[in-house]
Order: C-alpha cells, then sequence, then structure tokens
C-alpha cells in the first residue's frame, strides 16, 4: 500500500489518519529561527530596497502590502528592481521579520539595510519627502 505524507496528515489508501506525533516541522526551533534572522539579514544587507509582504509586488495579498507598493512607485521606484519577499511562503520568516525588526506588523520596508518601517509610516514619510530622499528618487 501506497503511503503520502505531508505535514499534519498520512493517506493511506483514501483513509485519513492523524498523526501521533505533534507537526514540530511547523514550530520554528531556536537553530531555525537563527537560521531565519540570518537569511532575513542577508536579504536586508544584500539589496538596497526590500519589502516584506503579503504576496508580490504584481499581486499584492492584503491591502496595506499593495499601498506600500503603490508609495513606492510614486517615489518612482521600478517594482521589477525592488526586492520582495512573499512572507505567506514562509512561516519561518513571516515570524522571523517581526523579531528582526522589533515591528509587530508586514509589510515592512528595509532601504540599504534599515529599517523604514510599515505603510502607515511609508505614506508619512513620502508625503513630507522623506522617503523619497531614503530612496534616493526625486520629490514629487
Amino acid at each position: 500500500m501506497r503511503i503520502l505524507q505531508s505535514r499534519r496528515f498520512a493517506f493511506a489508501a483514501g483513509d485519513l489518519y492523524r498523526q501521533t506525533e505533534p507537526n514540530r516541522a511547523l514550530q520554528p526551533t531556536e537553530n531555525d529561527m537563527s537560521d531565519t534572522q540570518q537569511r532575513i539579514d542577508s536579504l536586508v544587507k544584500q539589496n538596497d530596497i526590500v519589502l516584506f509582504m503579503k504576496g508580490s509586488a504584481s499581486f499584492p495579498m492584503c491591502g496595506f502590502s499593495g499601498r506600500a507598493i503603490q508609495i513606492l512607485k510614486a517615489c518612482g521606484v521600478d517594482t521589477k528592481a525592488l526586492k520582495t519577499v512573499n512572507v505567506l511562503e514562509d512561516e519561518a520568516i513571516r515570524q522571523g521579520i517581526k523579531e528582526y525588526s522589533n515591528w509587530p506588523t508586514i509589510p515592512q520596508l528595509y532601504v540599504k539595510g534599515e529599517f523604514i518601517g510599515g505603510s502607515d509610516i511609508m505614506m508619512e514619510m513620502y508625503e513630507s519627502g522623506e522617503l523619497q530622499q531614503a530612496l534616493g528618487t526625486p520629490a514629487n
């Protein structure tokens, strides 16, 4: 009999069986978190502009992430050159970015390794011209 296993369930001959061990793969361990923090740190330091968001620049999956993309576009940022990280694809990154920045919400914008903030802060900075200055784009 062929058995297919997922993270939470084992499927055998069309029947559904709960695994006896709790799913440890969904809960990051300390080593996973340090690896996650290293991955996040690399992303932030290796890219001039990084947006941790829900979805992608071409298909944001929440209003705040969509707003962040629109603000960056209004600043003249080419979204094809922008590094976006879809936190919905990786739970460790989704939780780890909150710890990395000590900021509880997503999206999160980093420019030249510096944490800028979420969409509300981006909007305030855009309106004052500070965001364009941080991005190195001309103020509108």
